[in-house]
């Protein structure tokens, strides 16, 4: 049972990148965090719980969800972080890159919100925030990206339907949507000045203490509900 009324956060896809300094950044807050990944070593920090699995499976969910009250006693925040990217010409999508795009990226966030969102209606309060993704918005001839865009597009008109849905029952819900950042899933050669038709308007590309500020706003703002915060350097705003 988390101690002293300390707040949990749940954070998807939290064993490296983005959804590591995610984690980080609950945990200076003070807070407890479940973090789940495919694969995630075990804490040795007490107040951070890692559960394996596959977020796109029900059962995984159901485990998150679970393991977090058995240890902690209450879910306060649920961060859908875990997501994967697939750029190709559409024509060439296959079944099997289909199935893993739509299933991280969307059937995982459906089955743990739901599951989340639930044991917030008993606690009478929550929040949930959606990484979505500017190219969802802005298409860039250079990066075809048709999964991305159904998907995290997808993520972000969710974003606002739930708000709406649960804004009189305590329960906020917005996203963070990132443009290129730092992180593995980008190749080196997207940070160089070189590169310029793939920079944003400010010059550079993101970095993760960006995206983790944006979303620790979110979290310190109990007014905002139903908002997409932009972290990508002024791209969607045009050039």
């Amino acid at each position: 049972m988390s101690e002293n009324g300390q707040k949990v956060a749940i954070v998807t896809g939290g064993s490296q990148g983005i959804g590591a300094g995610i984690v980080a950044g609950y945990r200076d807050q003070g807070w407890a965090v479940v973090a789940n990944a495919l694969t995630i070593k075990p804490s040795d920090d007490p107040a951070v719980l890692t559960v394996e699995g596959d977020i796109s499976e029900p059962a995984t969910a159901g485990r998150i969800i679970t393991k977090a009250l058995a240890r902690f006693g209450r879910i306060d925040t649920l961060v859908n972080n875990a997501g994967v990217f697939v750029s190709k010409p559409f024509t060439d999508y296959t079944a099997e890159d289909y199935a893993l795009v739509v299933g991280v990226n969307l059937t995982g966030f459906f089955w743990l919100t739901q599951r989340a969102v639930a044991e917030m209606l008993k606690q009478r309060g929550g929040h949930v925030v959606n990484i979505s993704a500017t190219i969802a918005e802005v298409a860039d001839s250079h990066a075809p990206a048709a999964l991305a865009a159904l998907t995290k597009g997808g993520l972000a008109a969710v974003t606002r339907s739930l708000a709406i849905e649960y804004a009189t029952r305590g329960i906020r819900v917005n996203a963070v949507s990132p443009g290129v950042i730092q992180t593995s899933m980008h190749p080196p050669e997207s940070y160089q000045s070189g590169e310029g038709e793939r920079l944003p308007p400010i010059g550079r590309v993101g970095h993760v203490s960006d995206v983790v500020g944006g979303v620790l706003f979110l979290e310190s703002s109990p007014y905002i509900t139903g908002e997409i915060v932009h972290i990508d350097g002024g791209k969607i705003a045009g050039y």
